[in-house]
């Protein structure tokens, strides 16, 4: 699954919901948490039924972000299972063992059901998650880690700037990287939407430190982080460059050689290969839309 963007929606504005799945994103957050209001977080659960199978209409991956307290955390997780979204966004994650509760909790629901297992993308928003990452990406039906920038830098003490956020947010990325799994987010917050040209910068940062993809609050930077986590047509064309000499090097014998001045060995072959293969699966996913 290639997942370049992912979308919030308040879970409480039917108006957004509805034009979700026009935005483009692959992958849209149906809300719950820090987007609705306190005194409409009820009502925004109970209408789960409604807005994840409207949000995702046309076959887009649905997640809802639950709320982390004590008395929301499992309901809003049943009702979201009962409404039959893709996953689940935990904020603050600190441990694996949530994870395995909730795993634990949610198995005979979706065993009644006769569903899916849901998937989880643990929101990393403390120092305490921060310093257990490795445990968390290694926890039960984690799809990806994220962090979470503003709640990290509140929980710090500090504020939300490139400066600050990098360290943390590069921690838990090669967390998850090290453990197989995706890893979402920007080494920035994505609150600053309005700064269109600074989000494209951020984005390709990402790209360029391995992330796979990020969230974001507002349908104009789903293009952005779309384009970002994409092969660029000359990074198409190198990678095709890098695959045929090595298939030509290889037939003569010879494991490193030089092209275009470049040194070019095993890693960076498979740097082209990998390439070449999100290329290719994303223009599958491009015909298969429009099929």
């Amino acid at each position: 699954m290639i997942i370049r963007s992912l979308l919030y929606v308040p879970g409480n504005n039917m108006r957004f919901i509805e034009k979700a799945h026009m935005r483009g994103a692959d992958a849209i957050i149906v809300d719950l948490e820090d987007a609705v209001p306190v005194s409409q977080k009820t009502e925004a659960r109970e209408a789960l039924n409604t807005t994840v199978p409207l949000a995702g209409k046309n076959g887009t991956p649905v997640f809802v972000r639950i709320n982390n307290t004590p008395d929301r955390l499992f309901v809003d997780a049943e009702a979201a299972c009962r409404a039959g979204a893709f996953g689940l966004y935990i904020p603050k994650v600190e441990n694996a063992d949530l994870l395995d509760k909730m795993a634990a909790f949610l198995q005979p629901i979706e065993r009644c059901l006769n569903r899916k297992a849901m998937v989880f993308v643990p929101l990393v928003e403390t120092p305490s998650g921060v310093l257990n990452a490795a445990e968390i990406a290694r926890g039960k039906r984690v799809l990806a880690l994220s962090g979470g920038g503003e709640d990290l830098a509140t929980s710090m003490g500090a504020k939300p700037v490139p400066q600050v956020l990098s360290l943390p947010k590069q921690l838990i990325h090669l967390a998850a990287k090290a453990a197989g799994v995706y890893s979402y987010g920007l080494l920035r917050t994505v609150a600053d939407y309005a700064d269109l040209d600074g989000m494209r910068e951020a984005a390709q940062e990402a790209r360029l430190f391995g992330f796979d993809g990020a969230s974001c609050i507002h349908p104009s930077i789903v293009d952005v982080l779309n384009n970002a986590f994409s092969p660029s047509s000359e990074e198409v064309e190198w990678a095709q460059k890098i695959v045929a000499a090595d298939k030509n090097a290889e037939e003569k014998g010879v494991g490193a050689y030089v092209i275009d001045g470049d040194f070019v060995d095993a890693p960076i072959v498979a740097r082209a290969q990998a390439i070449l293969q999100l290329a290719d699966t994303l223009q599958n996913k491009s015909e298969g839309d429009n099929g």
